[in-house]
């Protein structure tokens, strides 16, 4: 067994903050790395990147949102973002910027932690995910073919694109603006509604129970990921 902990730099200005994450990723097997300023955490990951970052937004010296884009112009790594700020703008502005997932204050442990690992696990540079089975539904991606059991799931050639986008994703929260950009153009970025239209038209196709989805998942005013537990695997 390997001795290496992964570092999870946790930028936040609240010392309780602090002590509960410090104990949860102790006992998670990470190593965690406490910073309480935006400028203090540059620093820091410039020299010695971690494996991810737990990043506030309401910092005493500058704004998370401008620490999170100055991150993004050299660090490539898992940015969670934690934040007592739940205006929708606020989360999508994030998202857009970079972050791989956000997270509002007060939050569970064990949400945050399977949050991290989706994080983590995504950022594999050598994983590529191209068979996914959640129970008897398996996604081929190579193939564009969705069979449930022995049974071929139809989908439209639209359908398929988007469940791919989001499968492709390995967890991540897709914007609105993000899916509709990428499989209808730009001219389509603010049809939110058109969108919903085919995700519903997706969960009636694969999910078990499309009235409450297990495998698309709704991040309320923002948009989708495909995250159905910890009942998925990924062969490559």
């Amino acid at each position: 067994m390997s001795g290496h902990r992964q570092r999870i730099v946790v930028v936040d200005d609240e010392p309780q903050i602090h002590r509960f994450l410090d104990r949860a990723l102790e006992a998670a097997g990470f190593e965690p790395v406490r910073i309480e300023t935006g400028r203090a955490a540059l620093s820091e990951i410039a020299h010695r990147p971690p494996d991810a970052v737990i990043l506030d937004l309401g910092l005493p010296d500058m704004d998370g949102q401008e620490v999170l884009r100055n991150l993004r112009i050299f660090y490539e790594g898992p940015i969670i973002i934690l934040s007592a700020r739940d205006r929708e703008l606020e989360k999508i502005e994030a998202l857009d910027a970079g972050a791989d997932d956000y997270v509002e204050k007060p939050f569970g442990v064990g949400e945050m932690l399977a949050r991290l690992r989706v994080a983590l696990r995504r950022n594999r540079p050598s994983q590529r995910i191209e068979v996914v089975q959640v129970g008897d539904l398996t996604i081929d991606l190579p193939r564009r073919i969705v069979t449930r059991g022995k049974d071929m799931v139809r989908l439209s050639p639209k359908e398929y694109d988007l469940l791919a986008r989001l499968v492709e994703a390995d967890g991540k929260v897709l914007t609105h603006k993000d899916l509709l950009v990428s499989l209808w153009g730009p001219a389509h970025a603010e049809d939110t509604q058109y969108l919903r239209v085919f995700i519903g038209q997706l969960r009636q196709k694969i999910e078990t129970d499309p009235a409450t989805p297990r495998l698309i998942r709704t991040q309320p005013g923002v948009g989708y990921r495909f995250l159905p537990d910890e009942s998925l695997t990924a062969e490559s």
